[in-house]
């Protein structure tokens, strides 16, 4: 049976001759972005500036094949390259903004092991990324190059991988934090590298075996019936409570685990810690469940059926979409389309805040669908607006905090903090009008597929497997076709190009050779559904409804669309 380790390492001995981290090629490319990389970053940080000098911050857990022998350093990872990757970039990108060599030198022995020829150890990388990406990581990041990686511009040739893209992208945003926060090479700055180095920990778990590295990576990543929170949280409550009630409120307990499944179950205790603590989560959660919640709870009993029992069928209404509290059919469907929107914006920070609502307003559906609507304003801005989740989650915390100041807040004198201030209502409006085809697709899919709700009223639906988005004046142009003709402009071309009057939503996919025809040809065998004749979506009827596709007709289309956006996110 192969023996399983786990010691705890702090990152200055995790970049040491202790270990040589080599990527297989079965494993995913890197693929944290640019808001992870700030989120770790930021993260840092604020632990660096807000907890105690004998506090150490804990980064997670990697997973190893790897004999317990330190003079045996060679390891595969199978969980954990992701940190490992990026705790590189960021001490690259740290060791190329210092000038005096010797504190340089310092930090670059944490990339590259120097070798010592007298006991037989190689001058190499710490870290071996997977073969695409392993000489071009050695070259720029390892060898901190990073400012010759940054000067090449992002459609360079050499970035032939969407992991090459990542890391340059992933330094930049650490370059761009670093001088936000620090000047170079100041004292400040040199105690947080030392934090970083000394007071980040990371656990190795080890094992020789790669049957025994995978179980053990499955049951860390597994979400079945492995122990979690609510596992703990379920013996700590129900053992408080008297023996004569205790299979009652064990029945209730499992009832609702199982009408959330487990791992929702576990996300709403998450949920229900934000709006008591109305802070991220800087220690492990059941700790801090009990510091932020339990303690204010006196009975377990009253934990259980006065927070416990209403936020879960306020969750399965928000997941579920199935508001019920009216007999207003037309405002029934008007809350449950707005959490379809909401569910649709790829990240939950915003769950909180609406399950404290609708605990106190759920039966007023006037007051809760100007909230939900407002809401989903709000998170749709942050979410194109590229705020990362620190900035997100103290967002919403403005509204948590108005709601525990103002308890009787209502539709005639309603919260405050939901609506989007000034500022933020113009980066929207900026965000919106200008490239939108250039976010990623699943935030330019959001905001298409919502104009298009908005001009039919919400009649139409979107099924993700098939939706797409096309240019009506192609990316690329024939100098013989129509298009050189009507766009001879390149400049203006690329101007108008990926703006969203120029987008249109398909329910199909189609031959990538009909992106380049003709304006009357492209609506007919491209725009057009080929056994119906028409298309699914408005937004796509009103441009086959164009005889030509000129700069006029495209500079009025945006126009209308913005208005369009500002009158309904009342921009």
């Amino acid at each position: 049976m192969s023996k399983i380790t786990g010691k705890e390492y702090p990152i200055s001995d995790i970049f040491t001759s202790k270990f040589e981290y080599h990527i297989p090629s079965y494993q995913r490319p890197y693929a944290w972005e640019k808001e992870q990389a700030e989120t770790l970053f930021d993260d840092l940080l604020d632990f660096y500036k807000n907890q105690p000098e004998d506090d150490n911050y804990f980064l997670g857990s990697i997973v190893l094949i790897k004999e317990d022998d330190e003079n045996k350093p060679y390891s595969d990872v199978i969980d954990g390259q992701q940190r490992l990757t990026s705790l590189t970039i960021l001490l690259s990108v740290i060791a190329s903004v210092i000038n005096d060599v010797k504190l340089r030198t310092k930090v670059e022995k944490y990339l590259y092991e120097d070798g010592d020829e007298l006991i037989g150890l190689a001058p190499q990388p710490r870290l071996f990324l997977r073969p695409k990406e392993k000489d071009f990581f050695r070259y720029f990041i390892q060898e901190v190059r990073i400012n010759e990686l940054l000067s090449l511009k992002p459609d360079n040739p050499m970035f032939d991988t969407e992991a090459k893209r990542h890391i340059r992208i992933n330094c930049q945003a650490f370059i761009d934090r670093l001088k936000q926060y620090f000047e170079s090479e100041s004292d400040e700055f040199k105690k947080f590298v030392g934090f970083i180095l000394k007071r980040c920990y990371l656990i190795s778990v080890m094992t020789p075996s790669q049957t025994s590295a995978f179980r053990v990576f499955s049951v860390m990543n597994s979400r079945g019936l492995d122990l979690l929170p609510i596992d703990i949280f379920k013996a700590d409550i129900i053992g408080e409570i008297p023996v004569n009630l205790q299979n009652m409120y064990t029945q209730k307990w499992e009832d609702m685990e199982n009408d959330l499944t487990r791992q929702g179950f576990n996300e709403l205790f998450v949920h229900i810690r934000m709006i008591y603590a109305k802070e991220k989560l800087r220690e492990e959660l059941v700790t801090n469940f009990k510091k932020t919640v339990k303690s204010k709870i006196v009975k377990s009993e009253d934990f259980i059926d006065k927070v416990l029992t209403p936020y879960c069928k306020h969750y399965n209404t928000i997941r579920r979409c199935d508001y019920t509290a009216t007999s207003d059919t037309t405002k029934r469907k008007s809350i449950n389309d707005t959490l379809g929107w909401l569910n649709k914006g790829f990240n939950y920070d915003w769950i909180p805040a609406t399950l404290r609502f609708m605990l106190n307003h759920s039966d007023d559906s006037d007051y809760l669908l100007w909230f939900l609507k407002k809401m989903e304003r709000l998170a749709v801005c942050m979410m194109v607006t590229g705020k990362d989740v620190n900035k997100r989650i103290n967002r919403y915390c403005q509204i948590l905090n108005e709601m525990g100041e103002r308890p009787f807040h209502s539709i005639t004198s309603p919260l405050l903090t939901v609506e989007l201030t000034d500022e933020e209502k113009d980066s929207f409006v900026s965000v919106l009008g200008g490239d939108v085809y250039h976010m990623t697709s699943r935030y330019r899919n959001y905001i298409i597929q919502r104009l298009d709700s908005f001009v039919s009223d919400g009649a139409a639906t979107y099924d993700e497997k098939v939706f797409t988005i096309e240019h009506v004046l192609p990316q690329t142009v024939n100098p013989q076709s129509e298009w050189n003709q009507l766009w001879p402009d390149e400049k203006k071309r690329a101007d108008w190009l990926h703006k969203i009057a120029n987008l249109v939503p398909l329910a199909r996919r189609v031959n990538s050779a009909a992106q380049n025809y003709d304006f009357d040809e492209k609506k007919d065998k491209y725009f057009r559904n080929s056994r119906t004749g028409t298309t699914s979506y408005n937004l796509t009827t009103q441009v086959l409804a164009e005889p030509i596709w000129s700069e006029i007709v495209v500079e009025k289309r945006q126009k209308e669309l913005l208005d369009i956006f500002k009158e309904k996110w009342e921009l």
